[in-house]
């Protein structure tokens, strides 16, 4: 084995060696704390937002549901790898996966809701409707 070393010198070099193994192992795979990714919802004038940070994961992994007056957002990820060798079969399984929903305001236009994925963010665009926009109401003088 390539990997293999002797620790005579230092012997707590086993645990520094063991923690490098370790963050190399989760490298360029998604690790949420909490209940998942960060998303951030924001209100504009003509529409509300929803940003969520998937790294790691590609557009076939991320599912967008819009049922009724909830946007449901889910993600699931799995590799797996086989490394067979003389004497030896490695085998690694790796998953990521979360699920995500939010009730909708009655001001949403559901028919125009769309979701964009670029580099990691998911970005979902939930346009307003259009008695709901504000406007500018003219203001008339009245003579006496």
């Amino acid at each position: 084995m390539r990997d293999l070393k002797t620790y005579r010198s230092n012997p707590l070099q086993f645990f520094d060696d063991m923690k490098e193994n370790l963050q190399n192992f989760f490298e360029d795979f998604p690790v949420w704390s909490g209940n998942g990714p960060a998303v951030d919802v924001r209100e504009e004038e003509s529409r509300y937002l929803v940003e969520v940070e998937l790294p790691g994961m590609a557009e076939k992994d991320v599912e967008v549901k819009l049922d009724g007056k909830v946007l449901s957002i889910s993600s699931k990820k799995k590799e797996e790898t086989e490394e067979k060798r003389e004497g030896y079969l490695r085998r690694e399984r790796r998953s990521a996966a979360f699920r995500r929903s939010f009730s909708l305001p009655s001001d949403v236009k559901q028919e125009a809701v769309s979701a964009e994925f670029k580099n990691g963010l998911l970005t979902v665009e939930l346009p307003k409707t259009e008695a709901s926009k504000p406007r500018t109401i003219d203001v008339k003088s009245k003579e006496r």
